[in-house]
């Protein structure tokens, strides 16, 4: 994949790309709060050679730091410029945990460019499903991060999201070169930039749910199922799977992202 970068107001955005002819659909992966584009490789293995791929490092994480200033409404626009510098018009994006904030965030503000939405192991937007409770709570996420020791704080985390070796060392390989405030302030902006920043939002394209079946990470399976309910989504849960889902079982993963890919296709196609 080509490597390149965009710069934003708030700094250097890293991204990834590797485009294939005209007329292939493009897939844009965006990863979790602390985590990086890395975290997709299992599914670039799976997908590079029929699709255009796009990761990118989301302001604040990987490569794209130091960055000032976050938004999720800023991350949009990143995005956007993106896909612009690479002359791609419509995507089906795949936004895990926070990404799909900034796929959700993108999708309101750019609906004719995208084809299709897969939320991976995140929640709507949409002010009627969060309580006050629940909102306090995501305030809470960061400060309370301050009590681990560094070690014990990535220990933790990793183990929480995953259910494999593969997703714990994946995700711990991830946290590494992190320290304990980065980590902390990484946690920090994501919950409490999309307290900020929820929003109503409708979509008129298709939208996949999945979320791991043993996803404990917060509300999120109980938001998913909700949000399932209020919209008709589809909501599938990904087997054996905690909030890496797309780590801990990439075979039912990919496959759900491939078959939601050509019944778009396929409905498109039809007269």
């Amino acid at each position: 994949m080509q490597h390149k970068q965009i710069l934003a107001q708030g700094g250097n955005v890293h991204y990834w790309i590797d485009k294939k002819d005209d007329g292939v659909d493009c897939i844009v992966f965006t990863h979790g709060a602390t985590a990086d584009h890395t975290m997709f490789e299992k599914q670039i293995e799976f997908f590079s050679d029929k699709y255009t791929i796009v990761l990118w490092d989301v302001p604040m994480h990987g490569l794209s730091r130091p960055y000032q200033k976050f938004s999720y409404r800023d991350t949009a626009e990143i995005l956007h410029s993106i896909l612009q510098e690479e002359n791609i018009n419509r995507a089906i994006l795949v936004g895990m945990s926070m990404g799909g904030y900034s796929s959700q965030h993108f999708a309101a503000i750019y609906p004719d460019m995208v084809k299709g939405l897969v939320a991976l192991d995140t929640t709507p937007l949409g002010v009627q499903y969060y309580s006050k409770s629940d909102l306090w709570w995501l305030k809470q996420v960061a400060p309370m991060a301050k009590w681990f020791p560094a070690t014990i704080l990535r220990k933790s985390m990793a183990k929480s999201i995953s259910e494999t070796d593969y997703s714990y060392q994946k995700m711990m390989s991830i946290l590494k070169p992190l320290s304990k405030s980065d980590i902390i302030e990484q946690m920090r902006i994501a919950y409490g930039k999309f307290t900020h920043e929820n929003r109503n939002v409708m979509f008129q394209f298709p939208v996949l749910i999945l979320v791991g079946d043993r996803d404990s990470t917060g509300k999120v399976k109980a938001y998913c199922k909700e949000w399932a309910k209020q919209t008709g989504y589809p909501l599938h849960f990904i087997k054996n799977a905690k909030h890496f889902a797309n780590g801990d079982n990439p075979e039912q993963v990919n496959f759900e992202i491939q078959q939601f890919i050509r019944t778009i296709n396929d409905s498109e196609k039809q007269p």
